[in-house]
């Protein structure tokens, strides 16, 4: 019974500290450019999170539950153990306000936990490694090309053809559509940072653990969301609405591939990325604030190394 509780409790914590990290970020852009309440933002992002945990987050349950880890070597001790350790690097994260990778530390934990038992796939961690340096840079240069070729001229558009009035209706609707989007496609990466291992080690099944993994995310963004949203949304760089439609639209497209595919990505990584590129785009490099940027780099590269060492030292001294 014990280990049972323990089970749901390392899930939803770490659920819950998903939902105000990364699923939060996914709001970060709109409420920048003060298109949303952060009340609003929250809300939003409890809904479609719940809905792409369910909908589209099968394929990486699988691959942090069986993948990395094949398998069944992943026993229940070891899946608390690797979610705990994902979850506490998560609660330091948010305790600073740093949007951090929620993949990099569920992974980490994971690998950890595969070093011990001397059973790990390394042709699909690099793979999921690869990825993790590709999209940062994807979601960038996309955004930089949004924000240097495409937002003057879409802005020249509305102005010749619509009302300011019409134009502000627009561009709010824009805001919501991808706003949703966002969330969504965070649901269905995410949700497997927080039951992933579960499900491998045959505690619950792939639906149930995306319903109880989407729950703990939507609670997580209403409860804790409001912090990560204020360091993603305004102390990274300025952000116009129009801007904040692209950031989100591109970070959106990026891991909803990824999660058709299965792969777990950094949403929190992607998003600022963009920020930091259609931030480039209309005020150059220094419109990236240096010391927000450089605290959030440095906690992408320190999340996964302290889950997978928490995790391999866990199991260590209780196996």
């Amino acid at each position: 019974m014990f280990i049972i509780l323990a089970a749901f409790a390392a899930a939803i914590f770490m659920g819950l500290n998903i939902g105000g990290n990364n699923a939060a970020a996914s709001m970060g852009a709109a409420y920048g450019a003060k298109a949303r309440t952060k009340k609003q933002a929250v809300i939003l992002i409890a809904i479609f999170s719940l809905l792409g945990a369910v909908f589209s987050g099968g394929e990486v349950i699988k691959t942090l539950g069986k993948g990395i880890v094949p398998g069944d070597t992943i026993t229940l001790t070891a899946a608390i153990i690797a979610i705990a350790a994902a979850g506490l690097a998560m609660s330091f994260a948010n305790l600073i306000r740093v949007p951090i990778s929620t993949s990099q530390a569920a992974v980490g934990a994971v690998t950890g936990i595969g070093i011990f038992y001397g059973v790990l796939d390394t042709h699909l961690l690099s793979k999921i490694i690869g990825w993790w340096v590709v999209t940062p840079l994807l979601a960038f240069a996309l955004a930089y090309v949004a924000g240097n070729y495409l937002h003057p001229i879409l802005l020249y558009w509305l102005v010749d053809h619509e009302s300011e009035e019409k134009i502000r209706k627009i561009i709010n609707l824009l805001l919501i559509v991808s706003g949703c989007y966002v969330a969504y496609s965070a649901g269905a990466n995410n949700a497997a940072n927080a039951v992933g291992p579960l499900v491998g080690a045959g505690f619950m099944t792939q639906t149930n653990g995306a319903i109880v993994g989407g729950l703990a995310i939507g609670a997580g963004a209403i409860l804790l969301g409001g912090r990560i949203l204020n360091t993603v949304g305004n102390e990274i760089t300025e952000l116009c609405a129009i801007r904040a439609v692209f950031v989100e639209f591109i970070s959106a497209t990026i891991v909803h591939v990824a999660s058709i595919l299965g792969i777990p990505v950094s949403l929190g990584e992607i998003v600022t990325a963009a920020i930091i590129g259609v931030g480039c785009a209309s005020q150059g490099i220094a419109a990236a604030k240096s010391d927000t940027v450089k605290k959030i780099v440095l906690m992408w590269f320190v999340s996964p190394l302290f889950a997978g060492v928490i995790a391999y030292v866990a199991l260590r001294v209780l196996i």
